[in-house]
């Protein structure tokens, strides 16, 4: 799924594009999953894990969300570097097909400038584009403050949690919350 290429600036006054990937992203995207994963422990990756991410397999996915017509990507590049992405997966199938399942990572540089803020807005209303989309879904680590915050802004609210969810790799466990928007009415007439 596609979208059309938006310009903005950060609150630091940097200018920022929205767009979906493409090969010449790549690259980027790949020292972006790199270096989020060494910034936080709210990310579901390891550095050292980051060894099964490659160009080619890189290349299939992004062909993959950018012909789909029920997933969708977005980059948000500064100066032609990949500074954070947002995803949206939805159900396939008929008991699924209301439900959109959201991701999205900002490396820590960029953090607090308005780009997750953005981002959101952008896949809340490429979700309300698509015919029959009820809600929007996703899950966020114990002490992830800042993107509860964002996802509380945008409007999810916590709807489950998930014990002991995730375990680090001193031991630590931490639960794994999950929130839900449910998109209004007024969200697909803007979209249309």
């Amino acid at each position: 799924m596609q979208i059309q290429e938006k310009h903005f600036r950060l609150k630091n006054g940097t200018e920022a594009v929205i767009r979906c990937p493409r090969e010449e992203d790549i690259q980027s995207t790949l020292d972006w999953l790199y270096q989020t994963a060494c910034e936080t422990e709210f990310i579901l990756r390891y550095p050292e894990e980051c060894d099964k991410y490659t160009y080619e397999g890189e290349k299939r996915l992004f062909e993959t969300w950018n012909a789909s017509d029920s997933e969708c990507a977005l980059l948000c590049l500064v100066d032609g570097r990949v500074a954070a992405m947002c995803q949206v997966s939805f159900g396939k199938n008929i008991k699924t097909r209301h439900r959109g399942s959201v991701a999205i990572t900002v490396l820590k540089e960029f953090w607090g400038l308005g780009m997750g803020t953005r981002l959101m807005e952008e896949i809340i209303a490429v979700a309300g584009s698509k015919e029959g989309v009820l809600q929007l879904e996703l899950d966020f680590v114990e002490g992830n403050s800042r993107a509860r915050a964002l996802y509380e802004k945008m409007g999810f609210r916590i709807s489950g949690v998930r014990p002991n969810g995730i375990r680090l790799k001193n031991g630590t466990m931490l639960n794994e919350y999950s929130m839900i928007l449910t998109l209004k009415a007024s969200d697909k007439e803007r979209s249309s």
